[in-house]
């Protein structure tokens, strides 16, 4: 079985996006809509949580737990991979975010290569990031592609109100306001040059794409996560299907809350209206 971690809803984009690539495998979601949100915690809280939900995740079966999350990838990840994982009594488990195959996509470039390489260290373009404060602020996405395209350039634009305008179900005239000032707002930082590529840098994005694109040239490539990380998984499971094999009989896609799992459901279906009913699972 493999699991699937964020800290509220914007993760079920991903996790709609894998179940209908795999629909032959198990998966498990996981929000923890009791903590949410977690861009206003401190960076200890943030991996202390995000800990907490994958463990609670590995001890339901979960081999391999994707951070469906921009927040928890950014700030919890290397922690959890390189200094939590190895010391744990989770041998043989793992744990993937969704920056590293964002990033691929970004740059034309494996992960692995964490240094410029021909013809990525001479590419000049223009990069765009959409994201939360934390996501943002956290300076993960400029670090990772100025690492293997030094000399691109990485222009950030926080879309604030976004995340809870798509929650709350806005009509989508005021999505789109809040949209065009994120677009407006870098394009003031690029003197009106466009990007090359955007990246929707969070999970409740692609569900607003299509007004992105609006008001984005067709010569912008938009970087929308569910399905980068989801070729991305595709090969990361052909390379290691054992990650793959569930014991026991399949039993299709379930969803774990830590909050009030019909309220979570309600919102649940503005990202995948036929999202199946959350249950309520503490994690601490």
């Amino acid at each position: 079985m493999i699991g699937v971690f964020d800290s509220g809803h914007g993760g079920l984009t991903v996790f709609r996006a894998l179940v209908e690539r795999f629909p032959e495998l198990d998966f498990m979601y996981l929000g923890d809509h009791a903590n949410v949100p977690y861009g206003n915690r401190p960076s200890s809280e943030v991996v202390d949580l995000t800990r907490a939900g994958v463990e609670l995740l590995f001890q339901r079966g979960a081999k391999l737990v994707l951070l469906g999350c921009n927040t928890a990838t950014c700030v919890a990840a290397r922690t959890l991979q390189q200094d939590w994982l190895p010391q744990s009594k989770w041998t043989g488990r793992n744990i993937l975010g969704i920056v590293a195959p964002t990033v691929e996509a970004a740059t034309q470039t494996p992960w692995a290569v964490a240094t410029p390489q021909y013809p990525q260290k001479y590419n000049t373009d223009v990069i765009a990031v959409f994201g939360t404060m934390r996501t943002i602020n956290s300076f993960v996405y400029p670090e990772e592609i100025r690492k293997r395209c030094p000399r691109a350039t990485v222009v950030q634009q926080i879309c604030s109100d976004l995340v809870a305008a798509i929650e709350t179900a806005r009509p989508e005239a005021d999505l789109e306001v809040i949209v065009k000032r994120g677009v407006d707002g870098l394009l003031a930082q690029t003197g009106g040059q466009p990007p090359h590529r955007a990246i929707l840098g969070c999970t409740h994005f692609p569900l607003v794409e299509h007004l992105f694109r609006r008001h984005l040239p067709p010569f912008t490539r938009l970087l929308s996560q569910p399905e980068i990380v989801v070729d991305s998984f595709e090969d990361y499971l052909a390379r290691r299907p054992h990650y793959a094999i569930s014991a026991g009989p399949r039993r299709g896609p379930c969803l774990l809350t830590t909050g009030d799992p019909k309220a979570i459901t309600r919102t649940g279906r503005v990202f995948w209206p036929a999202v199946p009913d959350f249950e309520v699972s503490a994690i601490r």
